[in-house]
């Protein structure tokens, strides 16, 4: 490679870190974290946690392999939460049971994402809107329809995933709700379809496969995942639907809303190739 060029990518490098100096300096920071909680769980022997870490180490990569692999640029507000929530789900949720000491931080992860993916949906539909080789010429309106609905594909698309964990490899990713009324067709006396209602539950009490009882002692019936499914879902909905209003006054103004500019994705501009002499001679240094 020519000197030259290799002196205009590294200049071109050099503009994206100073460009990107608070991405950089926050993925430092939770990056060096990572690794220091990484070597606390390897000498506790907790192999899993470890595992957990080094995911969350390739996971923070994906948003700038992504920008060098699809030549998008990220908003830096979009990247730093990016990396927060990761770090918020993997290091601070799951190894130090901020799901379980916080009992709305599953909440506030999963009206994140719904934000989030709604932003990216919404970047995806307007780049393609704006690409000239491409034949979309959608609606402000149905631009957010299609943003709202990607984020809710993933959202899903996620549920299903904790299911399957939940269900194959006896994980407990949907957590479970302790509740005191119950609403089941399985207990009609007619065995119809007419829902039997007990309310006041205080206990269960398993009886396991040698006639032994084991009291649960949760203060109420042990709900198996549907309600924490359904809740996450619901604040998916509310996260994807304010983006989408969001994103829909921004296409609206054609870019005028600077809040939505710090979310939604753009094309790398193409550096313009260096002036050439009309005389034939070198280029000008």
């Amino acid at each position: 490679m020519p000197k030259r060029k290799k002196k205009a990518l590294k200049g071109q490098e050099w503009r994206h870190v100073e460009n990107k100096k608070l991405v950089y300096t926050v993925y430092f920071v939770l990056r060096l974290s990572v690794v220091l909680m990484l070597t606390a769980q390897f000498f506790n022997q907790n192999y899993e946690n470890v595992l957990l870490c080094v995911l969350t180490l390739v996971l923070f990569m994906l948003p700038s392999m992504f920008e060098r692999r699809l030549h998008i640029d990220l908003p830096d507000t979009l990247e730093v939460i990016i990396l927060l929530f990761i770090y918020a789900a993997e290091i601070l949720g799951e190894i130090s049971d901020y799901y379980i000491q916080f009992p709305h931080w599953d909440t506030m992860l999963h009206t994140m994402n719904g934000f989030l993916c709604a932003a990216i949906g919404f970047a995806l539909v307007d780049i393609l809107n704006r690409e000239e080789k491409v034949s979309l010429h959608l609606s402000p309106f149905f631009m957010a329809v299609t943003a709202f609905c990607f984020s809710m594909t993933i959202g899903v698309l996620w549920e299903f995933f904790e299911f399957s964990m939940d269900r194959w490899m006896l994980f407990d990713m949907q957590k479970d709700t302790v509740i005191n009324t119950i609403s089941t067709v399985n207990l009609d006396p007619n065995h119809g379809t007419a829902a039997v209602v007990v309310s006041g539950i205080q206990d269960v009490i398993l009886v396991l496969e040698d006639g032994a009882q084991m009291p649960l002692g949760l203060g109420g019936y042990l709900d198996v995942g549907i309600i924490d499914t359904m809740k996450d879902l619901f604040v998916n909905f509310i996260g994807a639907a304010v983006f989408s209003a969001i994103g829909y006054f921004y296409v609206k103004g054609r870019g005028k809303g600077g809040f939505a500019r710090r979310f939604i994705p753009r094309f790398q501009r193409k550096p313009s190739p260096p002036a050439q002499p009309k005389d034939g001679g070198s280029p000008p240094e």
